[in-house]
Order: C-alpha cells, then structure tokens, then sequence
C-alpha cells in the first residue's frame, strides 16, 4: 500500500490516523502544534479557544461513538476535551505516527506523467504528491506520498473585515482572546454575535467598564437545556422534515426564550437552522439586566468614536472582532482543491473532482454533526483508498458516482448565502449519505481492538 501524508491532529486528524490505522493504510503525520488536540490545546500557539471555552454542543452528541468520554459532564470545557483527545490517541497509539513540532508548508505534486484531466488510481508506485514541512529547529523535511490528507481545521485564520476610517484604541480579534481580565476597566465593543462573540461578552459583563455587542442581522437563540435534558439529545435518531421540525423549534424556543428583537436585536430575515443558532441564552439575561447592549453595524472608526449605521456613536477603548474564521489551506495550490469563491467545491466537502489523491477531512460544519461526523469522513477516505488498492473496480465505480450528480446535503433547509456557510451541511442528511458510500466500498480489514470495548478510560480485553 502506497504511503499517505496525513495534515494535522486535532480531532479530525486523529479521527484521520485512527481510521488510516484502522484500515492498515501507512501514513505520515504531520502537527505543528506540540501534541495531539488542535485548537483544544490551549497551549498551542495556534490554539484560539480561550479560558472559558466548552462545547456548544453535548458530550454525547459530540464525542467518537467508539470512544465515549469518561465524563458526566454535559458540555465540557477545553480542559476536559484536551484530556479525552490526549486519552484517545494512546488508547488507540497514535501518537507514534506524527511528527510534532512540524509545520507543511508546501504540498506539491510531482508525478509528471498523470493524466491532468481525469482520475488515476493510486496504485503506482511512484510518487504523487511532495509534502515540505519545517521543525521547530527550522530543519526542512520532505516526504514523496501517494495522497495528502487536509485536516488542518477551519478554525485557524481569522476573518478581518476592513473599516472605513481609523480606530485609536485596541483592535484586535477573537483569535487572540483567552482570559476575562483583558477587560478590566475598559470600554469594549464586540463586532459580531455568532457563538463565539456571545460567550465573550457574557466574559466581559463581569470586568469591562460597559460592554456593546454590534450586529448586522438577527439571529435564534437556543438554551443549552430544554426540559431538564441538553437540548440537542432531543429527538435524536427521528429526524423530522425541515418545514416541520423548523416550525415546531420555533414554537419551542418562543416559549423558553422569547422574541430576541425585545433585547435590541434585528429580527432574522431567515427561518430557524437556515443558519447556525447561538447556544446561549446567558446573553439574553444580561441584556435584560442592563449589563451589556446591542448596537448597529459598524459604519466607520473616527479615534476613539466608533460611528454606527442608524447615525448613533459609542466612545471605546477595545474593539474585538468576533467575525469569524475563513478557510486556510495555504501550502497547496488552490487548483488541486477545486476551490470557488470561498471554499473549495469537493464531493461529500472530502473528495476533489479530480482524484488525483488530494483529501480534505473536517471541511463540514453543522448543527450537532461532532466528532463522530469527522470520524465518518475519515472512514469514507480509508475505505476509498483501500479499493485504489485492493479493488480498483470499486474504486472506479466510486468516482463514476462522484462524476454524476452529486448528493443533496442540505436536508432541505435552504441555508444562507454567506461565506461561512459555504461549507454547511445537514448532520442527518450528511452522515446518512456518508455510511451509505462507504458500505458501497469493499469492508476494511480488522485492524483494531473493537469499538465495543473501547472507553476513553482505556481499551479493554
């Protein structure tokens, strides 16, 4: 079997690795942060999560099927979740496979004699792709591999809007935010109210001097608990038309929530779930105690006044960008990754059209997809590249699906046209799609202690 590179491991890299592992596929890893967790590891310098951080979504909606969280706790924090991913790796010993300390930089393809305009199997035995990385030491290493899997993430590059004018404060992003005491005192005005944006000024109301939240648009609020349960556990396994389960929700989050446009904000000019809700209504009660407000989009900066679009100004100290992230994949060339606009166009958001041994694992975002949904992709791949190898027939019959129409993956809900929903997907509709592919491919070969006996306590006999 042809040797692959394998980018990154944060939970879809290591989801990637145990898959690889799995299947008896080699592969190299590559990390540039000091060990295995992502931007959960808080002290990897890449890392954007901050001192208050916890999942969105729940434990068990959230953790690998296989290897259950050694927790009662419904939505842990980064700590917590660095100490699953560090448990998961040595339960299933894949540490061994990664290079730590090492950042790609380049990933190239070398093989000049493939065909530029359609797929080829892998099973050459030259070369395909170069991988270049540097260590920490500044050493330059390269590897020769047959394919390159992304999982790198989609969290790691902030989103920086331009302004009209000039602000004579601080100004920085979210990306580089990890403690509450960065706001003792100060007067801040938080750019965007997505989950993240929230969290943070729910932070700030206990040690800035006066804390605005800026929004554009308006949007759902979901509490963290609906009748005594987390609210994602709701319903799981029955997924409901989206017209039925959107205006059940609707109803639902009116009686435990009320109508957000009371608190200041504009009213969604979208259906529920058509973008992804704020999990957290601890916003809403600080708005309602006075402790922060609401304020218009940003019309532009003049020193320390900060001009918004209905004509009212606000004095600031802090101007914190909770904007967002963009995609980043910046040691390939965009080409190999069919990318459009904002995000690369794949089959499943994994396979470029052209085959040609390039893999993105965790380009997928949706309400309540986890760990498990990444996990899922990372089977697909081994499965794919198993067939490149063991039966190229499957394989080949594989890409010719890929070449017909490509599968629904909104589940009906008609998503909005932003640039951080260009990669959205429905969890149901996408895992469905994804189980149903990979049982069209020849099974894997055991490669593994089985997942029933399988805790993030260990693995057992």
């Amino acid at each position: 079997m042809n040797r692959i590179a394998l980018i990154g491991a944060g939970p879809s890299g290591l989801a990637g690795a145990r898959a690889l592992d799995r299947a008896g596929i080699p592969f190299d890893g590559f990390e540039a942060g000091p060990d295995v967790g992502g931007l959960w590891n808080i002290d990897n310098p890449r890392s954007t999560v901050y001192d208050s951080a916890h999942l969105i979504s729940s434990r068990t909606t959230t953790e690998f099927a296989e290897f259950p969280m050694d927790s009662t706790t419904d939505y842990p924090g980064h700590r917590e979740l660095l100490a699953y991913f560090d448990a998961y790796a040595d339960a299933f010993d894949l540490r061994r496979h990664f290079r730590f300390g090492t950042r790609v930089t380049d990933v190239s393809r070398v093989d000049a004699g493939a065909a530029p305009d359609g797929p080829r199997d892998l099973t050459p035995a030259a070369p395909v792709w170069r991988v270049t990385a540097v260590t920490e030491s500044g050493e330059t290493v390269t590897g020769d591999y047959a394919g390159v899997i992304l999982a790198n993430g989609t969290l790691a590059e902030p989103n920086i809007p331009a302004f009209r004018g000039e602000f004579d404060g601080e100004i920085r992003h979210t990306s580089t935010y990890k403690s509450a005491r960065e706001f003792d005192g100060k007067r801040v005005l938080i750019i965007g109210a997505g989950n993240s944006g929230c969290d943070i000024a729910v932070d700030a109301v206990h040690h800035a001097a006066s804390v605005d939240l800026s929004v554009r648009r308006g949007y759902y609020f979901v509490p963290r608990y609906l009748f005594g349960k987390p609210a994602d556990t709701l319903n799981q396994g029955r997924p409901l038309p989206a017209p039925i389960k959107q205006a059940i929700d609707s109803r639902v989050l009116k009686w435990f929530t009320g109508d957000p446009v009371r608190f200041g904000f504009p009213k969604p000019d979208y259906k529920i779930y058509e973008s992804h809700p704020i999990v957290n209504t601890l916003i809403l009660n600080h708005l309602g105690q006075g402790d922060l407000r609401v304020v218009p989009d940003i019309d532009r900066f003049d020193g320390r006044t900060v001009h918004f679009t209905d004509g009212s100004t606000g004095e600031y100290d802090l101007v914190l960008l909770a904007t967002g992230y963009r995609l980043d994949y910046p040691f390939i060339a965009r080409e190999h990754l069919n990318w459009t606009d904002a995000a690369p166009k794949l089959y499943l958001n994994i396979f470029p059209p052209a085959f040609d041994g390039v893999y993105v694992l965790g380009m997928i975002e949706a309400s309540g997809i986890g760990w498990q949904g990444r996990a899922e992709q990372a089977e697909l791949i081994a499965a794919y590249l198993a067939a490149c190898e063991r039966d190229p027939a499957a394989a080949t019959t594989f890409r010719e699906g890929a070449a017909g129409r490509w599968p629904d993956l909104t589940g009906g809900y008609r998503y909005l046209g932003l640039d951080r929903m260009s990669y959205y997907v429905n969890k149901d509709a996408y895992r469905r799609t994804v189980r149903r592919l990979a049982a069209s491919l020849p099974a894997l070969p055991a490669g593994a202690p089985a997942a029933a006996a399988v805790s993030s306590e260990g693995v057992s006999a």
